[in-house]
């Protein structure tokens, strides 16, 4: 099973996500992020690529597609809450974007990403 991120690695890695548009999930150990594509089909083929990788590592998020937009959620359900698989996914997921042109996110989210640094021991 995966291990839960330590404190130490929160404060080194959560706040580039945070730039990045990455923000913590009220009451969960997760993170969430909102991409905006040109269109329903960019939206469509980057979950498709994002999927194939997912499978590779055998570690899904919870998303929604609606239209353009797809609403991410990362978390380890087996560990209780964020690792380093998800971090990995995280930036696996906005490296693909790149590969599309038209595409943004959503930066007005209800929590920072700071809220989860300092939080490992808590879970």
């Amino acid at each position: 099973m995966a291990e839960l991120v330590s404190e130490e690695r929160r404060n080194e890695i959560l706040p580039g996500l945070g730039v990045k548009g990455w923000v913590g999930v009220p009451e969960r150990d997760a993170i969430r992020k909102v991409y905006m594509f040109g269109n329903f089909v960019d939206a469509w083929g980057w979950m498709t690529m994002v999927a194939l990788h997912c499978e590779k590592q055998n570690h899904h998020p919870e998303w929604l597609n609606v239209y353009r937009t797809v609403d991410v959620t990362l978390t380890t359900h087996d560990a209780g809450g964020l690792t380093d698989l998800d971090l990995r996914i995280a930036n696996k997921m906005d490296e693909l974007a790149e590969h599309f042109s038209n595409v943004s996110f959503q930066d007005d989210l209800a929590e920072p990403i700071a809220c989860l640094c300092g939080t490992a021991d808590s879970h």
